[in-house]
Order: C-alpha cells, then structure tokens, then sequence
C-alpha cells in the first residue's frame, strides 16, 4: 500500500497540474465512440453489504477484498463470489461470514440477475475474508473456492449444485497470519493445482498500535501505516489426497519478509512450466521462474520488474499478465499506491522486461490515484487487449488532507491504441457515471454471455459493481472453456494463440490474480472483421499441442484435451 516516499505532499502544484491534465483528458476523451458499460449492481441483486468498519484506521480494515468469477453449478452462467470484509471488534468475537456467493438465475430473454445464496451454498465459515480463488482442486469438473483472510484461510469443496463443504482442516490449507493474494498453478505439471498465497504484515489485532505509536501516525491522521514486519509466503503442493507446504524448499518462502500483495501465475518466457509474480509493498517485486524441478528461481531484479522505471521500490498492489502489443510474448501490469505510476513491463525476451509505462501514455499524474484490482481485457473486441484499473484510498480519514488523494476516486480504463499506447476514456464509457467509489479488487468476464467482457468491482463499505458492457459494434469475438484429460480438469496453464486475418493472439487460463481476485476461465478473444479464425493452437498444460483450422467466430467452444470441439454454443448478440 503506502510507503514513506508517499506521504511527502506535493501541495498545490499537484493539484494544479492533476487539473490540467483531467481538462485536456475530458477535452480528448469526450468524444470517444464505441465502449459503453453500465452499473447494474443493484437492479442485478448485488445488494449484500459488506460488514467493514465506518472509519478504517488499521491495515487489516483498510484492505478491502477480492471478488470471483464462476460457474458453481456448471449451468453456463458466471456466478459471483465477494469477500464479505468485518471490523476488528467483530473479528475478536468470532467474525464474520468470509464470502457472498450470488447464483446467476437470468431467465432466458430476461435482465441478468442474481440472488444472495450463501447461506444454502454453506459457504458459512466466519473470520475475516481478503481475497478469492477458484480453482477445480481435485479435477472433479466443479469449481472450488479458496477465501484468504486475516488469522485463516478457507478452502470450500464445491459439492455440486452451488453446495460446498469446508475442508480446509482435512486438506491442510488454513495458512494463517495475515494471508491476501492466492492463485492456483500446476507448477510441476503433475495434473492436480498447486495453490500460493502471499502474507502482508505481521500483526496482532489483540495488540494494535496505538495514538502515540510510531506505526499510528499517516500525515497527522490516526492511522497505522506498514511497517516492515511481514510474514513469509505459503506454497501448498497437491499430492492428491491433501497439501503440502513447500515454499521454502521451493525457494518461495520469501526469506526476507517482503510484504506481500497480489499474486498471478504465468509463463512469461514461453518454456511450457508456470511463473509467479509477486507484488510486495515498500519492497522489490518477486518474479519466481520455474526451474522445471519443483524449484523456483527469483529473477525480478535481473529482469527488470522488482523495481519502477526509476529503480525505486514502490508500494505495490496488483499485477496481470497479457500480450499487450501482440508480439507473442506475455507482458506484465502492475499498481501501486497514489503518487506512484503504474509500471508496464513489455516482455523482450531473454534480455528481460523494460517498463514502457510512460511511453504508453499510462504516467500522467491525473492518473497517478490509489490503484488496486486491475486487469487486461479487450472490451471492444478490436483484437488488442485494454487496461481496466479501479482505485480508491484507504480510509475515509484521508479526506481531511487538503492535498492529498480522495477516499472515493474514480475508474481508469485505458483504450489500446495497437501502437504500444494508450487513451484514457474512462468518463466517456460511462465507468463514472455513478457515485465515486473506493473500490478494491475486479474481476473480468462474459456475464451475460454476449462476447462482450464485463467487470464486477469490489466497493468498500458497499455493495459490488457489476459493470455490464453494452458496447455494440460489428466486431467478432470467441470464448473458449478448456476441459483437460491428462493435464489439470480446469486446464489452467494452457496457453490459446489464435490467428484471425493478420491479428496473432496470445493468452493463457488462470485461476486467480490481479489485486484478491479470480477471473472468468473462459478464455476471450476479440476478432475484429475476422469472421473465421484460420488456427487455434493450444498447448496444454501437459506439454500436449493441437491445432483446429478454419473455425467459425461468435460462439463459445467447449474444447476437450485430446478430443477437439466437444460443445459449441452461439453466442448472445452484443449489447444484449
């Protein structure tokens, strides 16, 4: 989150020049066509208030929490998970529910629609939820949740029909401390997912900071600030009956302490085994390459993304891994905290990552907020992957400072210019449309099954926002679900590189990323003008390679390891 470097004002010549730019943006975006999104949380049954203290003055409130993406009862239909948040007086008299599970039950032709089911669902273990990922632990074909939070973790067996069944205790998986980010891998392609977990600080809610202390003071305000006292990472190795905790010999353990953030998998130097990036507030980056023996190497610094541009290290949140400019090669996105740019690390390969953020067009200082969840996806199905980008401060307390960053801030959405730039055209889609936000973790997918991305954002103290995207336009699109035989059931790992006319498309299914959060599996690609891919290649988590020729656009194909297209189903029209 934030670090000392942070809290130096930079008084009104900030807000000054955050003024000039924010003009010239309106004058620059504000008649941009094409994307459009609407909110549609509250008419959807997104109503379920998160239990979080009114005014946050410790870390563990000021965190917020992720959100999910599944299909609980395999129905076709993206269901939505939320972390449920809780206060520290809660917290000590047994917390709260850890999770809301809204199920999906939009009639045909009908509004899309959800309804609160975590009662029935047995998602009903208490303490206090940070992040969300899904992952199909047992190749049982249905998927899992696993909540991390402050004291314990939960793993939720998901029994079919939206049931599940706590068996953290029987799979040895409750981690413990202060847990955030978790995702899931086959990091040595044994076919069952392996899942990590960062920790942030250390600390004990039975003994907070007080009025006084050196760690309850932010800018005059009482507020506990970070110190460098974190704890170390889990990783949790499938053997298939239950896990293993192996991060140290594995070489992940982070020895160090790094305070640690978001988390994503990925394998960003293309060799067929899963990587993992670390985000690490106030501290260097860790990017773990995967050294194909059950041991990870840390080469963020030799590879240019522990650090920003400027070779600082920063108070940094959430990252997503994509190939922004179509080279082939997995680039990578990282935020941080307010006054600190985004860094945007282009892949070049064995010589490493340069960070192009500003070259992009991603560096202004109106852009410069408390950025948290934030993702690739592309939202106008040109082909080229936009960046999506929610932010809000930690406390409410913040408000009081004349010059600094607001609680409630708005949305940044990036417009992919196929150039290696960027536009901001956030108010002009309607993101901001609605009250300001603080918001925390996104989570990027098909909801309504029209081709056409949306985003569900985690809102503090607030109902979540499911932000339909109505866009309309004659582009073409794909959705592939991924069902693996010899590799994982969930294929999660398997690499899709697509070639629609003279567009080369590069992706790979995860389980768990950005800031808390777990994306649609489902795997999207716009097309552009092509109505007709000419090759899907995919390389399956196995080390198994296939190749489909010639295959129609606009449907979502169910693609079965070894088997081909088992399932096609036409896809909505767009905007619908």
């Amino acid at each position: 989150m934030f670090t000392p470097e942070i809290v130096i004002r930079r008084g009104l010549l900030v807000v000054a020049v955050m003024a000039l730019f924010s003009s010239i943006t309106s004058a620059q975006t504000s008649s941009v066509p094409g994307l459009r999104f609407r909110d549609i949380g509250p008419e959807a049954g997104l109503t379920t208030v998160p239990h979080s203290a009114p005014v946050k003055q410790y870390l563990v409130e000021m965190m917020g929490g992720g959100v999910g993406l599944l299909d609980c009862d395999n129905d076709g239909k993206l269901d939505i998970v939320t972390v449920t948040d809780s206060t520290v007086d809660s917290y000590l008299h047994g917390g709260d529910l850890m999770v809301t599970l809204y199920h999906q039950d939009t009639k045909p032709d009908g509004p899309v629609h959800f309804t609160d089911v975590t009662l029935a669902s047995g998602l009903t273990t208490r303490g206090w939820g940070m992040g969300v990922a899904i992952g199909d632990f047992d190749n049982d074909g249905l998927p899992d949740i696993y909540v991390t939070g402050y004291g314990h973790n939960v793993l939720y067996h998901n029994l079919g029909g939206c049931k599940f069944e706590d068996v953290t205790a029987r799979q040895r998986v409750a981690g413990g401390g202060f847990s955030v980010g978790a995702a899931w891998a086959d990091y040595d392609r044994d076919g069952k997912l392996d899942l990590f977990v960062s920790r942030y600080v250390d600390t004990d809610l039975n003994h907070l900071p007080k009025p006084g202390d050196k760690a309850f003071q932010y800018q005059g305000l009482p507020m506990e600030v970070p110190v460098l006292n974190g704890e170390t990472d889990l990783l949790f190795h499938n053997n298939g009956g239950s896990f293993d905790e192996v991060s140290q010999k594995a070489g992940v353990d982070n020895a160090d302490k790094r305070l640690g953030m978001g988390v994503v998998w990925g394998d960003y130097d293309h060799d067929g085994w899963p990587d993992l990036f670390v985000n690490n507030d106030m501290g260097p980056n860790f990017l773990y390459r995967n050294k194909h023996d059950g041991t990870f190497e840390e080469d963020g610094l030799i590879f240019g993304t522990a650090l920003s541009a400027e070779g600082r290290s920063m108070g940094n949140m959430a990252a997503d891994f994509a190939d922004y400019d179509r080279t082939g090669a997995l680039d990578l996105v990282v935020t941080r905290y307010g006054y600190q740019p985004m860094s945007l690390y282009k892949n070049q390969g064995e010589t490493g990552f340069t960070d192009r953020a500003s070259a992009a067009g991603l560096t202004r200082a109106s852009d410069e907020l408390v950025a948290w969840g934030a993702g690739f996806a592309d939202f106008n199905n040109d082909g080229w992957p936009d960046i999506f980008v929610a932010n809000g401060n930690v406390s409410s307390m913040v408000d009081k400072l004349p010059h600094d960053l607001k609680y409630r801030e708005p949305i940044h959405l990036y417009r992919n210019q196929h150039n290696g730039t960027f536009t901001e055209i956030a108010d002009a889609s309607g993101l901001n449309d609605g009250p300001l936000r603080s918001r925390r973790g996104t989570a990027f997918g098909d909801i309504n099954n029209d081709g056409n991305i949306d985003v569900v954002v985690y809102n503090v103290g607030v109902p979540p926002s499911l932000f339909l995207n109505e866009t309309k336009n004659a582009n073409h699109r794909v959705l592939f679900r991924l069902v693996g035989k010899k590799s994982n059931r969930a294929a999660i790992g398997a690499r899709v590189t697509v070639t629609a006319g003279t567009l080369v498309q590069t992706d790979e299914v995860r389980a768990g990323g950005g800031y808390l959060s777990s994306n649609d599996q489902r795997l999207h690609f716009g097309l552009g003008t092509a109505a007709t891919m000419k090759q899907i290649k995919i390389e399956w988590p196995s080390g198994a390679t296939e190749e489909l020729h010639d295959v129609a656009a606009d449907r979502l194909y169910t693609i079965v390891e070894g088997e081909g297209i088992t399932q096609t189903v036409k896809l909505n029209e767009p905007g619908s």
